[in-house]
């Protein structure tokens, strides 16, 4: 068993003590450098918000938290933001500069590298990872040399989404357009028959959708969050036997709805409606595990329907369940490679192996075009996993040239076989 460094620590659920021998914080490209040419194992701690290993060496670990510097507005279309800098701590400046990224995850508190090396998405039709915003990647390789890496160039679409074992992003440009608003509405209730049978109108029905479930009852939905831009149509509720919450609500039922963004349909700035948790709070439950599996959209009727199947395995284990969609994009590694989305989403009670034991039975029940997401819990092995990303060799001879002696290589590469 490995031996956590106190002064690592856990990560952001406490299900992991890092293995890592030291933490550097570096201030400065050159510090960085330095220690990218000096250790033989490196990987980069992001906002600690993975549920498993994918941050963690027997090396040293790298946080970019001070090496943030301006967020840099390319005229009106791309800014230039630290790979260490947070969602929800760039979003305000960029508002007051009249820019907003077109769309943001569950939670705000995570690090923009972080989450586009994970493939990390938010929710909508229209909307892409966050990770497809991305037009260029600045990467510090093996030998201490930033390499750009932009849209169009041969690498770019295996760079993105590069699971940090290809180096150490420092900074990315992201697309922004004009900022705009968005309302927040909470339903109570739905009916997954009349959900099911139109899928795509539901999710359709507004510019982000997300079905809350425990799977207490598995016929019925519990909560639907729909978030609204200026001018996009709503949901018809009572189509699916839902019908508008009488205040706010948190997506876990019965928990505090303090820390949920606000609701009730009223207009406000995108930063504080998309996400589903304030930045100020602790977001979801705290004290939790989670596990994302992505299939393709034609398979999504299929998959939920396993999921009501099983509701009687899932829900012991459930703090809650959402479903939401994300549009397809070219990165190699990405869960919506190629193809539109459905995300399947859990949020599980902090017991690990309980977890770890009934996964391989949802992943066998699920359709094989579900992929997880690279941040938190699944058991699919690698043959498996090879199979549902068609550019997995293209990547792994990308990472053979960038990193040849594997200095960003750990346990969970290595798991996956790259």
């Amino acid at each position: 068993m490995k031996r956590p460094a106190p002064e690592v620590g856990r990560n952001w659920a406490g299900n992991l003590a890092y293995a890592a021998s030291r933490l550097v914080e570096p201030a400065s490209l050159a510090e960085l450098a330095a220690v990218v040419r000096a250790e033989p194992r490196i990987r980069v701690l992001g906002s600690r918000h993975c549920f498993n290993d994918i941050a963690d060496t027997d090396g040293v670990l790298v946080s970019l938290r001070h090496l943030a510097g301006d967020v840099l507005l390319g005229g009106r279309r791309t800014v230039r933001v630290p790979a260490g800098a947070r969602y929800g701590e760039v979003a305000p400046a960029m508002h007051d500069a009249g820019v907003a990224f077109g769309n943001l995850a569950s939670l705000p508190h995570i690090s923009i590298g972080g989450a586009v090396q994970t493939g990390t998405h938010g929710s909508g039709d229209r909307a892409r990872s966050l990770a497809a915003a991305v037009t260029a990647v600045e990467l510090m390789t093996a030998d201490g040399s930033i390499r750009r890496i932009a849209r169009g160039d041969a690498d770019f679409d295996g760079a993105v989404v590069g699971l940090g074992a290809l180096g150490v992003v420092t900074h990315l440009d992201v697309e922004v357009e004009p900022a705009y608003d968005v309302a927040q509405t909470v339903f109570d209730g739905g009916d997954w028959d009349r959900i099911l049978a139109d899928l795509d109108a539901v999710t359709g029905a507004a510019t982000s959708v997300s079905l809350f479930t425990t799977w207490a009852d598995p016929d019925r939905v519990d909560q639907i969050w729909t978030k609204r831009r200026t001018g996009d149509r709503g949901l018809d509720a009572a189509m699916i036997g839902a019908q508008p919450a009488d205040g706010p609500r948190h997506p876990i039922p019965g928990a505090d709805p303090a820390p949920a963004t606000e609701q009730g349909g009223r207009p406000g700035p995108w930063y504080e409606r998309l996400p589903h948790f304030r930045m100020a709070f602790t977001p979801s439950a705290g004290d939790e595990l989670q596990t994302e599996y992505l299939v393709a959209r034609e398979d999504a009727v299929t998959a939920i329907e396993a999921l009501r199947r099983l509701a009687g395995r899932i829900r012991p284990l459930l703090q809650i369940c959402e479903v939401r969609t994300i549009a397809a994009d070219d990165l190699w590694l990405s869960g919506a490679y190629g193809r539109d989305t459905v995300g399947l989403h859990f949020t599980w009670r902090p017991d690990q192996a309980a977890v770890l034991a009934l996964l391989p039975e949802l992943e066998a029940a699920l359709p094989v075009s579900a992929r997880p997401h690279w941040g938190k819990l699944f058991t699919l092995e690698t043959d498996a996993l090879r199979e549902r990303y068609p550019r997995w060799h293209d990547f792994a001879a990308l990472r053979d040239r960038l990193d040849p002696d594997r200095r960003f290589e750990n346990d969970f590469t290595r798991r996956l076989g790259l």
